[in-house]
């Protein structure tokens, strides 16, 4: 009944029973992987052709869909109608497309809300190609363990946003998976390398993937993982690498691809970045062009790449309230991290030599297949993860009343009781918002619905109890009631789009920057609604007793309310304060006599006695 706002197709994550086997899936950008683990110890699963790392991309032809290698070797013939990196559209809506499309090779369906891709004569969304991709890796992981698999853990971004994380879900419900726990990919890895076997220790997590990037600042304290801090970039990883190639081969040939013929030059410059990990060189031919490739030349184009992600690094840092030399191990995590540059990079940022022992391919699998393990058969490690922006809901003036602030360790819940502003009030407007900023316009509106049913009372005398509950895989649940009547409301929200990282860290951004003006203009709305509030109570009280008023009181408080309203329409707070307690001043006498009035009333006709026997 208290349950007001699912911002997420509503869906539980109970311990499963001990005896079912649950799997862990990375749910890459570039590339997914599967794994299962076994008395404490992880494997990855092979398909049948003996490979563990599969291309995240499907192939939609003749009706049907192909996933994987087979849509990979489509990729690189060319073919038209192949969806690729499509985990950067995750939980976005259409108008979010823009910030997106340079690294997208396919076509985007005109229209509002939710994005959707045009493939082989019809229109799918990125919920339903994550679905194929994760059916695929649920039936290789069935064929090499002889059984069905319906129960997993999956990893997300840490800064996948609550849409993104609600995309991921449903996705996963498609593909006929039960979801245990969405874990971050950072959080993951730690899992995988036995961090949470070690000493007590601060940990940082640099996940460079194929599509996005992370960064986690861990803190591994009696066997419990907190996340004290995250930042990243969903729009920066290998694929931008690929870019940078095909953007020196595009300036040779000075032509406009189709969408198909990048995608077939994009796969050529992958695998010859791919062969630069063993060879010296590596040639890429496209359209009677070519380049040759060498580790000089690939540093050169990754090195902007690398410090953007030292920059996400500085600020988590920043975040954490740490610098560098605490930080105890940095664990290496994702394909980009194989170029001896961002080897060189980290070790210098961090003073440290990065954990880099696992293929960082499968890392996050592995990570993820242990907590899955843990979660079916019990285990001894606890991971606490963080919101990556504060939650709260608007109150009168505009302004925001956060419940719960950025960085927080999840699951959580907060309540808090509002009241009523006017007397008689029998509904309150309940706008839920996620940001850093003092005011409402200044953050992004989630969501909103009316509370109804509330006993009409003086203003003031309600009691409305709204709770903000996130659950373990960053999923928030928005509750509220009426504490007096216990009048309820309840309305379900699915969310059409999601936040990108650039967007988050410039909400964090502002925050910031402007957090000085935005306190000081918070205390100028304070004192304008307060102020508000007495004038509305004064001339309640003189509606009701206006006969108490002795002759000159009422042209006094008339004058006084009239210079009040100037302090109010003005930008000094102080004014407003000052004329605030003068009319109280003024008003005084009145409010004494409406207290005698309402006490000798109610202790009319009654003896001491009586008065006495009611205690």
């Amino acid at each position: 009944m208290a349950n007001l706002i699912q911002i997420y197709e509503p869906g539980e994550t109970p311990l499963p029973h001990a005896d079912t086997a649950a799997i862990g899936i990375d749910l890459g950008t570039t590339h997914s992987v599967v794994s299962i683990a076994s008395d404490g110890v992880a494997e990855p699963i092979h398909d049948a052709h003996g490979r563990a790392v599969i291309p995240s991309m499907v192939h939609y032809s003749g009706g049907g869909a192909v996933v994987g290698h087979a849509a990979k070797f489509a990729y690189r013939e060319g073919e038209s109608d192949v969806i690729a990196s499509v985990k950067r559209l995750m939980g976005k809506s259409a108008a979010d497309v823009e910030t997106v499309a340079g690294h997208i090779a396919y076509e985007m369906a005109e229209g509002e809300g939710l994005v959707r891709l045009k493939v082989d004569g019809k229109q799918v969304t990125p919920v339903e190609v994550s679905a194929e991709i994760l059916s695929h890796l649920r039936g290789i992981a069935a064929d090499a363990l002889g059984r069905d698999v319906a129960r997993a853990v999956i990893t997300v971004p840490a800064y996948f946003d609550d849409a993104a994380r609600a995309a991921t879900k449903d996705a996963a419900r498609i593909a006929g998976l039960e979801v245990l726990r969405l874990i971050n990919e950072p959080t993951a890895a730690a899992l995988a390398y036995g961090l949470d076997q070690k000493q007590d220790g601060i940990f940082a997590i640099y996940d460079f993937g194929g599509g996005t990037f992370d960064v986690s600042i861990l803190k591994l304290e009696n066997g419990v993982f907190q996340v004290l801090a995250t930042a990243g970039d969903t729009k920066l990883g290998g694929d931008d690498i690929d870019h940078a190639i095909a953007a020196l081969m595009l300036e040779k040939v000075d032509i406009a691809p189709a969408p198909a013929e990048l995608g077939e030059l994009l796969a050529l410059c992958r695998l010859a970045k791919e062969r630069l990990s063993t060879a010296e060189t590596a040639a890429v031919t496209w359209r009677g062009a070519h380049i040759d490739l060498d580790g000089g030349m690939l540093e050169q184009l990754a090195a902007p790449l690398v410090d953007r992600t030292l920059a996400c690094c500085a600020s988590a840092l920043q975040d954490a309230k740490l610098n560098a030399e605490a930080i105890d191990g940095v664990v290496l995590v994702g394909g980009s991290t194989r170029i001896a540059l961002v080897k060189r990079e980290v070790a210098r940022f961090f003073a440290s030599k990065p954990y880099d022992s696992l293929d960082p391919d499968l890392v996050v699998a592995l990570g993820a297949a242990l907590q899955a393990e843990a979660l079916t058969k019990g285990g001894d490690h606890l991971l606490l993860d963080v919101i990556a922006l504060s939650l709260g809901l608007e109150t009168m003036g505009g302004i925001v009343e956060k419940l719960i602030h950025r960085n927080t360790p999840i699951p959580c819940a907060v309540s808090q009781e509002f009241t009523t502003y006017q007397d008689g009030q029998t509904a309150m407007k309940i706008n839920v918002v996620q940001g850093e900023r003092e005011k409402t316009d200044d953050c992004r509106s989630l969501a909103a619905f009316t509370l109804s049913g509330i006993p009409p009372m003086a203003a003031g005398a309600a009691r409305i109890q709204v709770t903000f509950s996130i659950d373990a895989d960053g999923l928030l649940t928005v509750s509220a009631k009426e504490l007096v009547s216990g009048a309820v409301q309840q309305i379900e929200v699915n969310p059409s789009y999601g936040l990108a990282f650039e967007e988050i860290e410039r909400m964090v951004s502002a925050g910031m920057k402007h957090a000085r003006g935005d306190i000081l203009e918070r205390l100028l709305i304070e004192a304008r609604v307060d102020a508000e509030r007495v004038i509305m109570d004064v001339g309640s009280a003189i509606k009701a007793d206006e006969a108490l008023l002795k002759p000159g009181e009422l042209a006094m408080i008339d004058g006084q309310i009239a210079r009040l309203k100037t302090a109010i329409a003005g930008e000094n707070r102080e004014r407003i304060d000052h004329e605030v307690h003068q009319l109280n001043a003024i008003v005084g006498p009145f409010a004494q006599r409406r207290m005698d009035k309402a006490i000798n009333s109610a202790l009319s006709g009654r003896s001491v006695d009586d008065v006495n026997n009611d205690n």
